[in-house]
């Protein structure tokens, strides 16, 4: 079954995405900077050799957005936290291989996707972590669903997450990737 990847944006929106970094550079600053991130990224990853799909916040918004290609397919994320709506994409897309990202890590790559992809060969799920803890990728083999409680009591946005999450897949073979680094204040901004 071919692979699909998914990367998760918002409507570029001064005040909607980005806050944190809008703290430090300005609310329109940092819309700009997430807007601009983001077709950098389409550009430089989408490839044959998987299916890329947008979910998209909000949902309507998102949906009928002009913001992003036309020619990718959309899924609305859905209510809930961060991990009720990468649960929701885990169980709700294909039945292959399913991977999941953010639009704000400047250092991913196709080379870097296709080493998740081909984690999930050896693995049940594969993590790319990040340096404060959490991670810019999950997937899963996906050979059946996973459960509906997966990434529920996770500790977002703290040196948690990716221990909190992994603990919620429950007895899965994991592996890691890369660590790669996201953006979420001017400080990180500095590091790229």
């Amino acid at each position: 079954m071919r692979p699909t990847l998914v990367i998760m944006v918002k409507e570029p929106r001064p005040g909607r995405v980005k806050t944190r970094l809008g703290r430090d550079i300005g609310l329109t600053n940092s819309a700009w900077w997430f807007r601009h991130q983001t077709q950098a990224l389409l550009r430089r990853i989408e490839g044959p050799r998987w299916d890329t799909v947008l979910a998209v916040a909000p949902d309507r918004e998102g949906l009928n957005s002009r913001t992003w290609p036309a020619h990718l397919p959309r899924v609305a994320q859905g209510r809930g936290d961060l991990g009720q709506r990468m649960s929701r994409i885990l169980r709700g897309l294909s039945n292959g291989p399913l991977c999941i990202i953010g639009a704000d890590i400047p250092g991913i790559t196709r080379p870097r996707i296709a080493e998740a992809f081909k984690a999930l060969g050896n693995h049940e799920a594969v993590f790319g972590p990040a340096p404060d803890g959490g991670y810019w990728l999950i997937g899963m083999k996906r050979a059946r669903p996973p459960r509906a409680d997966i990434l529920t009591n996770v500790r977002w946005s703290s040196k948690y997450a990716l221990a909190d999450s992994a603990h919620s897949l429950g007895n899965v073979s994991i592996a890691h990737v890369a660590t790669l680094r996201d953006v979420d204040t001017a400080d990180d901004l500095k590091h790229l």
